[in-house]
């Protein structure tokens, strides 16, 4: 007696007659076409898949931290998705290097074919930087128009709906509120960085005094070290936190900016290992996003230099202007202005680093 079986053809699999038949330049049929017509599409249909791909991992990391508990194997998998992420961002930015090949003269020969269409009208972009946290309050725009003005029906609906929705920034905000590290019985993590802190720059004060410098460098130096001494006090204090934000020179909140620095500080804690990865992929996935912007600037500097955008942004200009602006996790990026050397940092009692640690009884 035989049994049925099926089986499942690559082609099939794949859907690659749809795949392969997707590509239609506007320049001609055929051999008629501008040649470097079929690059371009290529590259910007892979650029999209790629695009759905992230996507789907950033969507299943947000789903992860709607939990209110969120375990130590769950944050195992979502530096492992965060880390495929970053992958792929190396990959977008690298496939650059591969439309560069195409020259001014070439992208002319088609680009007049193009207008209005542009990368700006990227639904999944603009879903990706949403998603992430980059708000219509945070976006630089550009003629007059919210970048929600490009769509329409379904898709204008989605990204409305993902303006009002939480981000992975909200969701990454309040873990590291809930994370109970900041109020470890006996350990005031608050104040005894901030007497390690003191100690260091005292010890630093000391040696310039002994130093044989000149009384003028000395005074500047020491200046300097008082000053520094001073960005810390204000990071600390968390009215001064709280005005920052207020005035906009900080998005991250306090208790979420402080459960950050002892994630960084105590890094070798067996328990931090793996939120110490995470914070470390969200300000690489950041780095990551800005360079390909800046990539892309440095691309249509070579391909147009200061013409205007197919889809009448200012090219270039525009482009620059989102590369530090469109940042999302500076704060987390620039919590290593915080660090001190681990020979200052603060002993942590014994049950404490049981708490930390993998302590096993017999």
């Amino acid at each position: 007696m035989s049994e049925e079986t099926t089986s499942v053809h690559y082609l099939n699999y794949l859907d690659l007659d749809k795949v392969l038949d997707a590509q239609h330049p506007l320049s001609g049929e055929g051999k008629e076409a501008a040649h470097e017509e079929m690059l371009f599409i290529i590259i910007h249909q892979t650029y999209e898949l790629w695009f759905k791909q992230m996507l789907h991992e950033i969507d299943s990391v947000m789903d992860l931290f709607r939990n209110d508990q969120i375990n130590e194997s769950n944050v195992g998998v979502i530096v492992r998705r965060m880390n495929r992420v970053n992958k792929i961002m190396t990959t977008l930015v690298g496939q650059l290097d591969i439309l560069e090949t195409m020259t001014s003269l070439d992208f002319l020969d088609f680009r007049h074919h193009l207008s209005p269409a542009s990368g700006f009208q990227s639904h999944q972009f603009r879903k990706l930087e949403v998603m992430l946290g980059l708000k219509i309050k945070k976006r630089h725009q550009f003629g007059g128009c919210p970048y929600h003005a490009q769509f329409e029906g379904e898709k204008k609906e989605e990204i409305l709906n993902l303006e009002e929705s939480e981000s992975l920034f909200t969701l990454l905000e309040k873990w590291l509120e809930r994370i109970p590290f900041l109020n470890m019985e006996g350990f005031d993590f608050t104040k005894k960085y901030e007497g390690a802190v003191n100690q260091m720059l005292d010890k630093e004060i000391s040696g310039i005094k002994a130093a044989n410098l000149t009384d003028s460098d000395r005074e500047i130096r020491i200046r300097m070290i008082e000053e520094n001494r001073k960005y810390f006090e204000r990071v600390l204090d968390e009215k001064e936190h709280n005005k920052a934000m207020e005035e906009g020179e900080t998005k991250l909140s306090y208790k979420a900016t402080m459960s950050a620095l002892l994630i960084n500080l105590y890094r070798d804690q067996p328990i931090l290992h793996l939120p110490y990865q995470f914070l470390r992929s969200v300000v690489e996935l950041d780095h990551k996003i800005a360079t390909w912007r800046f990539r892309h600037v440095q691309m249509v500097e070579k391909m147009l230099g200061q013409k205007i955008g197919t889809g009448g942004s200012s090219g270039q200009g525009y482009l620059n202007k989102t590369v530090d602006q469109h940042k999302l996790f500076t704060d987390l990026a620039n919590i290593s202005t915080l660090m001190i050397s681990r020979s200052y940092l603060p002993e942590l009692p014994q049950n404490i680093k049981d708490t930390l640690g993998f302590n096993y009884k017999k």
